[in-house]
């Protein structure tokens, strides 16, 4: 039986969310590194997910219009993969269970279910709730973990892979803290005003 990394078995690992099971790839390999092959419509479901959390960490995109400096968050494949392994490696100690079950979980609970869009009538614009696709909860969960992460390293003793472990665990135990949950209430809040 393959493991990721020979570390972690994959076969194990269950999605419960009935919406998130095509979107969520737990096919096994040993090194996740698909090199940008899969860059076509739904490309995103053919890459393992833990390599898409590598991605997401190497470059950590938009807040709002800006872009904020990420310093440990560099485009050396090794480094981002290390500090995901690393922090695997953290959840794993404190969990007792496979780091990569966590992770999934952890995106079950941070994936918002709706938003809000603005949609023009009239020349007025108003805001409107519509659903999250799959393939974008999967992408929102990604993105609020990483940056959930940056946040509580950034200027601070702990290193990015400490913050990241303890994101990922925060939202796996849906807590209050977790960075990633506080967004998803938020847009499911308003999108809750908004219909």
């Amino acid at each position: 039986q393959f493991k990721i990394f020979d570390l972690y078995d994959l076969s194990e690992v269950r999605v419960e969310d009935p919406g998130l099971k095509a979107v969520i790839n737990l096919e096994p390999k040993l090194i996740l590194k698909s090199e940008g092959r899969n860059v076509q419509k739904h490309g995103q479901t053919k890459v393992n997910v833990v390599e898409r959390l590598m991605n997401k960490l190497a470059v950590a995109g938009h807040r709002g219009k800006k872009h904020k400096i990420q310093k440990k968050a560099t485009g050396k494949y090794t480094k981002n993969m290390n500090l995901v392994l690393e922090a695997f490696e953290m959840i794993a100690k404190k969990t007792q269970k496979n780091p990569v079950q966590v992770l999934v979980k952890a995106i079950e609970n941070s994936a918002p279910r709706d938003e809000v869009t603005a949609i023009e009538y009239g020349g007025a614009r108003y805001p409107q709730a519509v659903d999250v696709s799959p393939l974008r909860r999967v992408n929102l969960a990604l993105k609020h973990l990483v940056h959930g992460a940056g946040d509580k390293s950034f200027n601070k003793k702990k290193t990015i892979a400490q913050a990241l472990a303890e994101e990922i665990i925060l939202a796996y135990e849906n807590n209050g803290e977790s960075f990633a949950a506080k967004k998803r209430n938020e847009s499911e809040k308003q999108a809750d005003s908004a219909r």
